[in-house]
């Protein structure tokens, strides 16, 4: 066999309270990918942030082409050859494209940047990806796929040996996608060595040649991926073979049947619409039922979403609740109406890392009462110890920070946070993305868990299937617009959901 590129022997890493990583091994070779896989929590990005550079070990060796190699930051580590694009885009959204793509990096002539050349070398960059965009507009003016895609195209132009993409396709439709695997495929074929780390199965088999899977900060095992089905690896990352893993490993179990028709709608909206962002659509939503909302990236989903929330303000249409008028002009005003709203982007709009698990959790009953009538520290603790323990929030100490929870158990504080101030209505913005398969089953189960016991969900997701899945009632959206309302009566699939938003007829 070839000499890794990269091997890990014995790596450990501790926080307080913490052992992320007990005694891993890991390796990588030239020419190809390597999927990294395990629950959230298991030390995947733990691993990942220690050969970055971002976090130092405790423990263990890292060699680099058979050299022996000591990572003391960030910079050392892309000196190596190690180059990181990471799920939340980290460049600078003030400045343009070209300048993204080179800071640090400019071209000089003189000791002045040469401009010319930095834009021509950055339109190169970015062609190598099919990407046609303008190099010198600013980065913030273009959607967040493309911001990744011009992460990725950063990480790429450092002609790194070893390229680590983590999550690099959460926030990408499926065109994207592909591009984004052409481009992995061409790097493959140069030599380069690629981490892959994505929760979206479909993606690790089409793409990756082996996988690592980390359990509990420990190394299960490394495999071809073509020896391991989905069940198999799915048993592999939970520890243990679970009754009806085929199900879990597909995502849950669907929820049957629609929901009774009878039950006056705890939510309608009409002609309800806000201009540039979403086009007047009407919507309803009743006590025990899952209203999901299909739609490719940028269709409108979370325009609408956010309407309902009063963190837009609707220029048109009128919203009742419980058959009365309401004026959702403000979060507060929502919350005032017993709405709740877990926003996509948790880190920016949901946790403040700086504070506790308790304290996240309790932050949203302590605003519906008022900071004049503060919570005791006993309540706050009850609360946070009930809901820890029910929503399997690990680890389970509610002093720790947010910040170094896991994605998926950070998903689980954001839902606790609402589900204490018992909400009529929740609204669930991307709810699973980034989290891995066990915690994207228990998440939707506990939302059909909440409909059976006659909360109204709106369901927001990428993932057709997860729709699915869970809705009783989709609606479809387009370019801004809902273009259908269908049953989910059992009949409808993931294909003639895709053929109704690509037609974009009305229905």
């Amino acid at each position: 066999m070839q000499q890794p590129v990269l091997e890990v022997r014995g790596l450990r890493k501790e926080f307080p309270g913490v052992l992320a990583l007990d005694g891993v091994d890991f390796r990588l070779f030239p020419g190809e990918v390597h999927a990294l896989m395990g629950e959230n929590g298991a030390g995947k990005s733990t691993l990942i942030k220690v050969l970055t550079g971002v976090h130092p070990a405790d423990g263990g060796q890292v060699t680099m082409a058979g050299r022996p190699l000591r990572i003391t930051g960030p910079l050392q580590a892309q000196q190596a050859g190690i180059s990181t694009v990471y799920q939340e885009v980290n460049l600078c959204p003030n400045l343009s494209v070209a300048e993204n793509l080179f800071i640090g990096r400019e071209p000089r002539r003189r000791g002045l940047i040469h401009w010319s050349e930095l834009r021509r070398r950055a339109a190169d960059s970015v062609a190598e990806l099919d990407l046609d965009i303008d190099v010198t507009a600013r980065l913030d003016s273009f959607s967040i796929a493309v911001q990744q895609l011009v992460a990725i195209a950063r990480a790429v132009d450092v002609d790194a040996k070893v390229l680590v993409l983590d999550e690099p396709t959460s926030s990408l439709d499926r065109d994207e996608v592909a591009q984004l695997f052409t481009v992995m495929r061409r790097l493959r074929e140069r030599g380069t060595a690629i981490l892959f780390v994505s929760h979206f199965l479909d993606q690790i088999y089409e793409i990756c040649d082996r996988m690592t899977i980390l359990r509990n900060g420990r190394l299960e095992g490394e495999y071809l991926t073509r020896d391991l089905g989905q069940v198999q690896l799915v048993s592999r990352m939970i520890g243990s073979e679970l009754v009806g893993l085929e199900s879990l490993a597909a995502g849950g179990r669907r929820t049957e049947g629609p929901a009774p028709e009878l039950t006056q709608p705890f939510l309608r909206a009409e002609k309800l619409g806000r201009r540039g962002a979403i086009e007047p659509y009407d919507l309803t939503v009743r006590p025990g039922e899952v209203v999901g909302l299909a739609g490719l990236l940028g269709s409108g989903r979370t325009e609408a979403a956010r309407l309902l929330f009063g963190a837009d303000h609707a220029d048109s249409g009128t919203v009742r609740v419980d058959g009365r008028p309401a004026a959702l002009r403000s979060p507060q005003a929502a919350i005032g109406h017993g709405i709740a709203f877990c926003s996509e982007n948790r880190k920016a709009e949901g946790l403040i890392g700086e504070l506790t698990v308790r304290e996240n959790i309790v932050l949203a009953l302590q605003a519906s009462r008022g900071w004049l009538r503060p919570l005791s520290r006993t309540a706050q603790d009850d609360f946070a110890l009930r809901w820890i323990r029910a929503l399997n929030i690990r680890p389970g100490d509610p002093e720790a920070l947010v910040r170094n929870l896991s994605g998926g158990n950070q998903q689980k504080v954001l839902l606790a946070r609402w589900l204490i101030t018992d909400p009529k209505l929740l609204i669930l913005d991307e709810p699973t993305r980034g989290i891995d398969v066990g915690a994207k089953a228990e998440i939707q189960k506990l939302v059909a868990g909440l409909a059976e016991k006659g909360m109204a969900v709106l369901f927001i997701s990428a993932e057709l299937e997860e729709v699915l899945r869970l809705s009783h009632r989709i609606g479809v959206l387009r370019d801004h617009r809902v273009v259908a309302q269908l049953t989910n009566d059992g009949s409808l699939t993931p294909e003639h959901l895709m053929e109704t938003i690509a037609s974009g007829a009305r229905r």
